[in-house]
């Protein structure tokens, strides 16, 4: 897929910090529970840290206990590109950002959380930015 945002591997790992770079480019995890974001509350909307298209409202964002941010919904349906993952030995459903491709995490369906759509997208924190409602 073209991406509106394409950077050369090396003007990424310029811009991103090495943990970052590993989570957004390579497709990486943050350990469970360490994420800045996994516990927040705070009213506002979380931007890719790679390219700040805006992707999700702490308005879906519900406390799932797994380790990572979870959202019942993008903020838009054009937000974040969905592409079928099967490494690790499973098949997963991997979220990407649409703008720039970057990796932010898997969303999973029919597990009984009590939200509007019935999914979990279960977002790194390390590949968000929160910006507070004003």
């Amino acid at each position: 897929m073209t991406y509106e945002i394409q950077k050369t591997d090396d003007e990424w790992r310029a811009q991103l910090s090495p943990a970052e770079y590993q989570v957004l480019r390579r497709g990486g995890t943050e350990p469970a529970f360490r994420g800045e974001y996994t516990d927040t509350k705070t009213v506002g909307v979380y931007a890719c840290r790679a390219c700040g298209a805006e992707l999700f409202s702490s308005e879906t964002k519900f406390e799932s206990h797994c380790g990572w941010p979870s959202f019942f919904d993008p903020r838009s349906s054009d937000a974040v590109e969905l592409l079928e993952d099967r490494s690790h030995g499973m098949v997963r459903v991997e979220v990407r950002c649409a703008r720039c491709g970057s990796h932010l995490g898997h969303v999973f369906e029919g597990e009984g959380y009590p939200t509007p759509t019935d999914q979990r997208y279960c977002i790194n924190s390390i590949s968000l930015t929160l910006k507070p409602a004003q």
